[in-house]
């Protein structure tokens, strides 16, 4: 009972450390998109498209830890989980449009260096930072064990950190040598780690919704080590696939020997298989739905493939 307990405060904190986060890196956001139009720095800019990077993460990871909380019901038998997966492929969509349009236009920068105010970039780079750390701590702070959506937004923070250094290193070339290309330079390398970003997220949202094999799961070797259990003769209809991140389902088809219906194997065959693809792939499937077949029952389908 104090487990459970335990285990039920410890997700409210960090439900709150996540929702605290996101209140601050909002305003970091927010007051560099302002300092990049006050400034004309693309470096704050393109720290403001990496930051919405992590905005999104931070609003993905307290969406996923609060619908986890939300019971299925009739209508929606998995509950919400699969809006995490439409919200994450819209904000992937959006926030490569962005990488893009930093690349471009820093290169553009590099040929025609337009006047950058090195002191408005000080300031504004300042108030990233330790809005930044702030966050940073937020997350860190308290007693209770951080799940891995915290642990991930932790890494998301030290990001944009760094991201906030770089603009200001640019800022401090700017001001002592004149050298304005230095913003251009550092809003390109920023670019260069939004998109790479932003690519791995959108294929890995679009694979779950295409319902893809999850990523480490080889159903062929699902299929041999179903093949090896004894009394199996055939392992057909076999599909896979993501209902949102860390949520695999499985299902097929599965011919046993007509004895096993005689003599009531069935029911232990069942518990074999289960436990197989719970316990002996890189991928545990929890989420597993087995259709137990006679051999002659193939003449009664109307159709079937591997």
């Amino acid at each position: 009972m104090s487990h459970g307990h335990g285990h039920g405060h410890d997700a409210r904190q960090n439900r709150r450390r996540l929702a605290a986060a996101l209140a601050v890196t909002g305003t970091v956001l927010v007051v560099e998109a302002v300092g990049a139009a006050v400034s004309g720095s693309l470096a704050l800019l393109a720290d403001a498209g990496h930051v919405l990077t992590d905005v999104a993460g931070l609003v993905l990871a307290l969406l996923a830890a609060t619908l986890a909380a939300r019971p299925a019901s009739a209508q929606r038998t998995w509950g919400y989980r699969r809006a995490e997966v439409l919200a994450a492929t819209a904000q992937a969509a959006a926030l490569l449009a962005i990488g893009v349009f930093v690349l471009v236009e820093g290169v553009q920068r590099l040929a025609r260096p337009p006047e950058v105010h090195s002191g408005a970039m000080v300031v504004f780079g300042v108030v990233g930072l330790l809005g930044n750390l702030l966050a940073l701590w937020l997350l860190l702070r308290g007693s209770g064990e951080a799940n891995v959506n915290v642990r991930a937004a932790v890494l998301e923070v030290v990001n944009d950190a760094l991201g906030s250094v770089a603009v200001l290193v640019a800022a401090t070339v700017i001001a002592l040598t004149g050298w304005t290309r230095a913003d251009a330079v550092v809003s390109l390398l920023i670019g260069v780690l939004i998109v790479p970003r932003t690519l791995k997220l959108l294929r890995e949202t679009t694979s779950v919704l295409l319902e893809s094999t999850p990523p480490g799961l080889d159903l062929e070797d699902v299929r041999r080590h179903l093949l090896e259990l004894p009394h199996v003769h055939a392992v057909h209809d076999l599909h896979a696939s993501l209902i949102t991140s860390g949520l695999p389902v499985l299902s097929a088809h599965v011919v046993l020997d007509e004895s096993c219906f005689r003599d009531g194997h069935a029911p232990e065959i069942l518990d074999r298989l289960q436990a197989c693809v719970a316990e002996h792939f890189p991928v545990a499937v929890e989420h597993a739905t087995f259709q137990l077949e006679p051999v002659g029952h193939a003449g009664h389908e109307t159709s079937t493939h591997d």
